[in-house]
């Protein structure tokens, strides 16, 4: 594994630090490198970008802590909520059922450029349902909540007081001070043979190898931290950004493996999300490192889309 003493430095200083909120770590600000050369067309290109100094959670928010939410809020997300025609023109009005998209594994190889082989709506699917109405998060507490919509990770910050993270903010907490480094880590895929994120083993959609030791989603802290004390800044889950989504060059962007490219007359406006999930494979989406970036429809919620927070308050003395 490379040299990367900055990153290492980082990680003694985010021990000591104390947070104002409990499980938030303190990233300092500066300039970085942002985004990469060497992948998908949508990074690109690599350029400097200073962020002030902020705090963010160690781990994606978890079934626990939105259920907590939801307890005191009353909150009902996206995915539980009617859908109203005149956001669907075309569609059948009995198809507009509350629901969301869960991944369902394909039974041998099929055409990666056709994301209906592994992707269905299912009507009653949310985060309390994740794989529909007869499934239950019951036991998957300390796992990254699920089948999350920008709105309702902007409403959980809310009420905790906080933000979600900018784009920038977000690369530069997932690189943890290791300056164009590929991944969170490093720039070896698996150092020493370790897995450092949960993700996809074998040919995707449909030969998961689970060297990982999981098929969906891993409860928060399981694999490595970054260098910064971070977990699963990669891997696990998606996590949504407050940007808005444009590629660098002003241009709407390529299809992606888990978004869509703005397609002409699209008028449901996309956020970024950041950072792979357990179901990118090398075979098909390369992107559990931090430059990785998508534009995510803001109703959509899916089985590998969660989310973080950071609180933009003074930092340690």
């Amino acid at each position: 594994m490379p040299d990367h003493p900055r990153g290492r430095e980082a990680s003694d200083v985010a021990d000591t630090i104390k947070a104002p909120v409990k499980g938030m770590t303190w990233v300092p600000g500066g300039a970085f490198a942002m985004g990469s050369d060497a992948f998908y067309p949508e990074e690109r290109p690599v350029r400097r970008v200073e962020v002030e100094g902020f705090w963010i959670d160690r781990h994606p928010v978890t079934v626990a802590q939105f259920g907590r939410f939801v307890g005191e809020t009353g909150y009902v997300t996206v995915a539980e909520r009617p859908l109203d025609p005149a956001d669907y023109p075309g569609a059948d009005p009995a198809d507009l059922v509350p629901g969301s998209l869960v991944f369902r594994k394909a039974r041998a190889p099929v055409d990666l450029g056709d994301v209906r082989s592994w992707w269905r709506y299912v009507p009653g699917a949310f985060w309390r349902q994740p794989e529909g109405p007869e499934s239950t998060a019951a036991g998957r507490q300390r796992h990254p909540v699920t089948h999350i919509a920008y709105e309702d990770a902007a409403s959980y910050a809310a009420w905790a007081g906080k933000e979600l993270p900018t784009e920038a903010e977000w690369e530069r907490a997932a690189r943890g001070g290791l300056e164009g480094a590929v991944f969170a880590w490093g720039d070896e895929i698996s150092p020493g043979g370790r897995l450092m994120a949960n993700t996809w083993q074998g040919e995707f959609p449909w030969q998961n190898l689970r060297a990982d030791g999981y098929e969906g989603t891993s409860p928060v802290g399981t694999f490595p931290p970054n260098a910064y004390g971070l977990y699963d800044m990669t891997g696990n889950v998606w996590e949504w950004t407050a940007d808005h989504w444009a590629t660098h060059d002003g241009q709407p962007g390529e299809h992606a493996c888990c978004a869509p490219g703005v397609l002409p007359g699209e008028h449901i406006p996309r956020r970024v999300i950041k950072g792979g999930s357990h179901l990118c494979a090398p075979n098909y989406c390369l992107r559990f490192r931090p430059a990785a970036r998508q534009g995510e429809a803001v109703d959509t919620s899916t089985t590998h889309i969660g989310f973080r927070c950071v609180l933009r308050a003074p930092g340690p003395a």
